[in-house]
């Protein structure tokens, strides 16, 4: 029952706190009925992110092209093509593209499905 979703099907959703941004459902909440895991691919652009907060689900970025800067309370790190990140459930993050180019990146949550 493989469930696929083309790039050029896949529907934006809203994200609050994030600017010049948009975000894609790829797998899981409305675009499948995948229950242990959520794919959004953000496009950040330049300047683009996210203002500073913290969720309280753990999270995966994987940056696909370009470079964003994660800033947390232990400091900044750039992650480039194929870098990844995992931040915990509470922490305090911020993101910011700081380029003068584009950045998509993977965005992996936990499953909101029963």
């Amino acid at each position: 029952m493989m469930k696929v979703t083309r790039i050029s099907e896949a529907r934006p959703y809203e994200t609050k706190g994030h600017f010049d941004m948009t975000g894609l459902r790829l797998q899981g909440a409305e675009a499948s009925d995948a229950a242990f895991a959520v794919v959004g691919l953000s496009h950040f652009l330049p300047a683009g992110g996210a203002e500073t907060s913290a969720s309280q689900i753990e999270k995966i970025y994987v940056v696909l092209s370009g470079e964003v800067t994660i800033v947390t309370d232990d400091g900044e790190t750039v992650l480039g093509p194929l870098d990844s990140c995992w931040l915990a459930a509470g922490e305090q993050r911020s993101i910011i593209n700081r380029t003068t180019m584009p950045a998509s990146m993977l965005v992996i949550l936990p499953g909101t499905n029963p």
